[in-house]
């Protein structure tokens, strides 16, 4: 048997639906409210530009010297918070002083090191003289083996002549 819809159904229905609808309207705004930090009587705007409660009342402005007078206080209680927080003088050790290299000691790295440079450049030059009388003719393997022994032997005593200060 089907059913027979008249319109007080209907308008019932319709009502019925509506008054839902606000409920859930007014719970979105709420929820709206609390993501945005806003109440959710200020959040329930309805189109109109009113709110369940009434029209929605503009933005108050604060004057310049009232945001003076707030900053002055807030930044009078973090001066206050940071005072609180920070560590006293006699709890914090003394930082570590660098240690500073003497003019002395500068100047002994200075030796050593142009030293080695120039031990190094005396190797290289010595290579390059040796590798330019041998490259005109040939030698046997015997002639190369004792050159590079040489050297060899020459290497090691240069060396601990570096290190000596």
């Amino acid at each position: 048997m089907p059913e027979v819809l008249t319109n007080e159904i209907i308008n019932a229905a319709i009502e019925g639906f509506e008054s839902q609808k606000k409920r859930i309207d007014s719970q979105i705004a709420s929820l709206k409210g609390m993501l945005t930090g806003r109440s959710a009587e200020s959040s329930t705007l309805v189109v109109g530009g009113s709110t369940e409660l009434g029209p929605v009342q503009p933005r108050r402005t604060i004057s310049a010297a009232a945001r003076r007078r707030m900053a002055r206080g807030q930044k009078k209680r973090w001066a206050a918070m940071k005072k609180a927080s920070a560590p006293q003088p006699s709890e914090s050790p003394e930082a570590p002083k660098k240690s500073r290299l003497s003019p002395a000691g500068r100047r002994a790295i200075s030796a050593a090191a142009k030293k080695r440079w120039a031990l190094k450049k005396a190797a290289e030059a010595q290579k390059t003289k040796s590798s330019k009388k041998t490259a005109g003719r040939r030698t046997s393997g015997k002639v190369a083996k004792k050159a590079a022994a040489k050297r060899i032997a020459k290497a090691p005593a240069e060396a601990a002549a570096a290190q000596t200060p």
